[in-house]
């Protein structure tokens, strides 16, 4: 019999008006350290995004709490059992919004958004002819997995989704529009957006990727990867039942799921690189970036220019044999 795990990784949101939202922010860290645990809240006026890691009676306590506040009795909580905490500090800060649209009229969740579908509702509909699956993700989350057939748009953050609907909007209006993300903090608004932009059938997989995982009836079927997550785990299993590799090595498209950011500070590119491609290339995604005075890579193995050199030496000669 395996022994339960003794930390949790708490995933949630909430869109509800806070008033004194950057005052609720100074009080909720100090909350957060006193009962010792780690991670990454973002509070706005417009409500609470959150993911934090900590032992099972310090996250126990956090729920409790948090559920004592009218304005939170009814949050959601994803939970993952974990080995130990999946951040290294905690944070908690205030912005103006809980995901980066910046549209020229908000919209209210509370008031507007995409229907709610199950997971086993979602994975029944994503099979129909006449609907297309959107990924609200940034191009990297998609990247390392997303559900079988699901379009990527050509993005690279979740502000630039709008204006890729608007270039790509006879295409898609006479579908039945399916989008999902990891925990459905994005979706709520793009979801309403859609609607506010004359798209009339709009759903959205509640609770996201991660609740679609945990479904014990479709056990995350038709989901192709991993789910990106944004703590020190980068990624968790979804698909219980038949696990597909997407993701793809940058330097040499090999099937990879493995996650890096670039050396060079000035780029910090994540890419998926497999462990012996990272030492090979000196994790720089490019070769400015191998070259970049500042290559943190160099700097953590220490080498000497010379060894550098040898290194760029062995990558053209790679170059040249390989193509």
């Amino acid at each position: 019999m395996l022994k339960d795990k003794l930390y949790r990784v708490l995933l949630y949101y909430k869109y509800v008006p806070i008033e004194d939202a950057e005052e609720f922010a100074t009080a909720h860290l100090e909350f957060c350290k006193e009962l010792g645990l780690k991670g990454r809240i973002l509070v706005a006026d417009e409500g609470m995004n959150g993911t934090c890691s900590g032992t099972v009676e310090q996250t126990n306590k956090y729920m409790e709490t948090l559920k004592q506040d009218p304005r939170f009795e009814d949050m959601v909580f994803k939970i993952d059992e974990a080995d130990g905490h999946a951040f290294k500090k905690m944070h908690v800060r205030y912005r103006p919004e809980l995901v980066t649209l910046r549209l020229e009229d908000d919209i209210d969740p509370r008031e507007q958004t995409g229907a709610y579908l199950s997971p086993k509702e979602f994975y029944k509909q994503m099979q129909s002819d006449d609907t297309i699956v959107i990924d609200a993700r940034n191009d990297y989350e998609y990247d390392l997995g997303h559900f079988k057939g699901a379009i990527k748009p050509d993005i690279h953050s979740f502000r630039e989704l709008p204006d890729w609907i608007k270039q790509n909007r006879d295409k898609i209006k006479d579908k039945k529009i399916l989008t999902y993300c990891t925990g459905g903090v994005r979706c709520e608004k793009f979801s309403g957006w859609l609607k506010e932009e004359g798209f009339d059938d709009v759903s959205q997989l509640h609770g996201g990727i991660v609740t679609y995982g945990k479904d014990p009836e479709v056990k995350g079927e038709l989901w192709n990867g991993k789910c990106y997550v944004f703590d020190e785990r980068i990624s968790v299993p979804i698909n219980q039942v038949d696990h597909v590799v997407v993701g793809r090595d940058h330097f040499t498209g090999e099937p990879c799921e493995r996650y890096v950011n670039c050396a060079n500070p000035e780029c910090n590119k994540q890419i998926l690189c497999s462990e012996e491609n990272e030492h090979f290339y000196m994790r720089g995604c490019t070769d400015e970036c191998r070259v970049h005075p500042r290559n943190r890579y160099i700097k953590e193995q220490d080498l000497t220019e010379e060894e550098v050199q040898k290194r760029h030496e062995k990558i053209e000669s790679h170059r040249v044999t390989h193509g």
